[in-house]
């Protein structure tokens, strides 16, 4: 099978993954207590008012009829309005939250990548020593530390106790000047959203940094033990050259499944993120909703974070004939 047939057989399947998201969501959401309405009106609406919001929203129709209506519309695209901010549409809501979101990712990563592969490579040319000794501990403590625990620690010591650090609020690096507080340039504006994005970043790619870090050592240890890299040994390859050319690219398989896992389930991660540091992104657009038992908004947001994940799974899934050549589609090894 070509790479291209693959790809279009693993997007057939996100049809039933998504229809199963859709219906689990739908039947659970409209199965809690509580009226958005209600909550949308105001506890003095009278009961006229109370019935328009119902009409205008589709709240008035039975739930089967509402469910095949939102699988119609989700099949066009279109996620509905939400009703928490009066009628604008889902969609919109996510494409003005999103972009804080990807940054915040986008930072937290390359934070937790750049860090966690030099660290996991020198665990695993030191082992068993000093060095592998404390890269094993701190991946340890990495792991089993809550993000927002991370999150407050870091406030109190950098923003409240030390003055040296923003502790809430995102500032986008495109941002106008103008709109900024004390920026008069473009070089202001990035000196202001690097240090807004630093403890934000360190928040959530602590646990990124650790599982990638004991990923890297294990795989690279393994590698190392193979028989091609004794005989490399044996030939008098510099360990250098071996680490580079032999055991690195054959140890990044493993690595880059966790990676791309990792990349998806750190949306979730995200929630915590920015609703410690008070960022409008992503996940405090879904900690609102919920609040507010914006239904469209829950699901249009559970929607977006499903098809992230498993498009992350099918990219990884592709990486892999990337970086392995004898890696194929057709259910065998490749020649």
């Amino acid at each position: 099978m070509t790479t291209t047939g693959y790809i279009g057989r693993r997007l057939l399947q996100i049809v039933p993954v998504l229809l199963f998201v859709v219906t689990v969501t739908f039947v659970l959401i409209n199965s809690i207590p509580g009226d958005p309405v209600r909550i949308l009106v105001g506890p003095a609406a009278d009961a006229a008012a109370i019935e328009a919001a119902r009409a205008k929203y589709g709240l008035d129709q039975p739930l089967y009829v509402r469910y095949v209506r939102y699988l119609a519309a989700v099949a066009t695209g279109d996620f509905g309005t939400s009703i928490h901010y009066g009628g604008v549409a889902v969609t919109e809501k996510i494409l003005e939250r999103l972009p804080v979101t990807l940054l915040l990712l986008a930072s937290s990563f390359t934070l937790a990548i750049g860090s966690a592969i030099p660290l996991g490579i020198f665990a695993a040319k030191n082992r068993n020593n000093g060095y592998d000794h404390l890269a094993r501990v701190t991946s340890l403590i990495g792991v089993s530390t809550p993000s927002f625990w991370v999150g407050l620690l870091l406030i109190i010591v950098f923003a409240y106790y030390g003055d040296l650090l923003p502790p809430s609020g995102l500032v986008m690096p495109w941002a106008d000047p103008a709109s900024v507080d004390g920026a008069t340039s473009r070089l202001d504006v990035l000196t202001t959203a690097a240090s807004h994005l630093i403890l934000p970043s360190i928040t959530l790619g602590t646990l990124q940094m650790a599982a990638i870090t004991r990923i890297e050592r294990s795989s690279m240890l393994e590698v190392l033990n193979k028989d091609y890299v004794q005989l490399a040994r044996a030939y008098g390859v510099s360990e250098r050259t071996i680490l580079r050319r032999q055991a690195f690219k054959n140890a990044q398989l493993p690595v880059l499944t966790v990676i791309g896992i990792q990349m998806t389930t750190a949306l979730g991660g995200a929630v915590l993120t920015e609703t410690v540091f008070n960022i409008n992104g992503m996940g405090n657009l879904i900690i609102t909703a919920v609040r507010a038992q914006d239904y469209q908004l829950i699901m249009g947001t559970t929607i977006f974070f499903a098809i992230v994940f498993v498009l992350g799974v099918l990219v990884v899934d592709v990486l892999y004939a990337v970086i392995d050549p004898r890696i194929s589609y057709g259910g065998g090894a490749g020649e």
